[in-house]
């Protein structure tokens, strides 16, 4: 038996055994490690204007804390202590009231009308009070494990992103395969994952702000609704709608029909129009041409499946980790496709 395969041999054996051993960890690391290459080139630039690769990693790392973890906690602190104190009669009566909006406005269009009632006529508003509440003792309890692998995913970043130099060259040095392709496999994946990333998160947080803003007029916790509006961005097409509808519905059956449209009309022609479809392209074509090393071209379709997929199969994590996933596959096929070409004309000549 040849040394190398008694190596690759052993290799498996303890990969698999490694797997084993930070199991728990896994999400985390692997998340983490994503976070790590997207974020690659605002570490550098950081790292070359600060002159210290600790500090660059020490900023980032609470930049990152900043804009996406803290804004998660105080959803989640926010909506424990809304679930401890509801009035459960008067949430009765509130779901009550928009059952019977609903009804009252569906009366003159005759083609919705059936179906409508149909819908409102299975809904249990008691039961789903009691579902509704049953979400805060489901926030309670997982709130302490979410907590928790956050602080190992800022924990397992730091380090990535500190030593993320070592750790790329000795993955490519490991690869069987040539140097300059494994350095465009790298590069490509990392830049379509920058693109994406810092993309969703500054659109978030853009439209999150415009969101939460202008709810502050109407008496809302301007923050609360702003960070609920960032997240619910993410769901490609539907995400907005998820916000605004249950708001302008509870305006309209609180008599206050006009704030209803006006909160209607802002969502739908200033966020839904103007800053998603005119301000979002934009914003993907400076990171392209100003942010990542080599421009890329990013399908807004595939990755619209990919956040949709990722979100299904892994959760809130999957926002990351399905773009992620599909980048790294088509790069490699692009690879396998060069090797591939190159096999053929070898052939050819011989």
């Amino acid at each position: 038996m040849k040394a190398v395969y008694f190596l690759v041999a052993i290799a498996i054996v303890m990969i698999f055994f490694m797997v084993e051993l930070f199991n728990p960890f896994l999400k985390s690391i692997f998340v983490s490690i994503l976070l790590a290459v997207a974020t690659s080139s605002v570490t550098v630039y950081l790292e070359n204007r600060f002159k210290s690769r600790i500090l660059a990693t020490s900023f980032m790392t609470i930049g990152l804390t900043s804009l996406f973890f803290i804004p998660i906690l105080y959803c989640i602190f926010s909506f424990a202590n809304f679930f401890n104190q509801v009035d459960q009669q008067e949430l009765i009566r509130n779901l009550s009231d928009m059952k019977d909006f609903v009804q009252e406005s569906s009366k003159d269009i005759v083609f919705i009308n059936d179906f409508l009632n149909d819908l409102t006529s299975k809904i249990d508003v008691g039961k789903t009070v009691q579902n509704i509440l049953s979400v805060g003792a489901y926030l309670g309890k997982n709130s302490a494990k979410f907590m928790i692998d956050m602080v190992m995913i800022l924990i397992f970043f730091f380090f990535f992103t500190l030593y993320s130099s070592s750790i790329a060259t000795f993955m490519k040095e490991l690869l069987p395969i040539k140097k300059e392709d494994s350095t465009i496999l790298f590069y490509e994946s990392s830049n379509v994952m920058t693109v994406v990333l810092y993309s969703i998160l500054i659109t978030a947080v853009f439209e999150g702000f415009l969101f939460g803003f202008f709810l502050t007029f109407f008496g809302y916790d301007g923050l609360l609704f702003g960070v609920l509006y960032g997240f619910a961005s993410l769901i490609p097409v539907v995400g907005g709608v998820i916000m605004w509808l249950p708001i302008v519905i509870y305006e309209a059956t609180t008599n206050s029909l006009g704030n209803a449209i006006i909160i209607a009309v802002y969502s739908i022609l200033v966020i839904s129009v103007v800053a998603d479809t005119f301000v979002k392209p934009m914003i993907i074509k400076y990171i392209n041409q100003k942010v990542v090393k080599t421009p890329t071209s990013v399908n807004e379709l595939l990755i619209f499946f990919s956040i949709v997929a990722g979100l299904s199969s892994f959760g809130f994590w999957g926002m990351i980790i399905g773009p992620a996933m599909v980048t790294f596959f088509i790069s490699i096929m692009h690879l396998l496709k060069k090797y591939s070409d190159d096999f053929k004309e070898h052939v050819s000549y011989d």
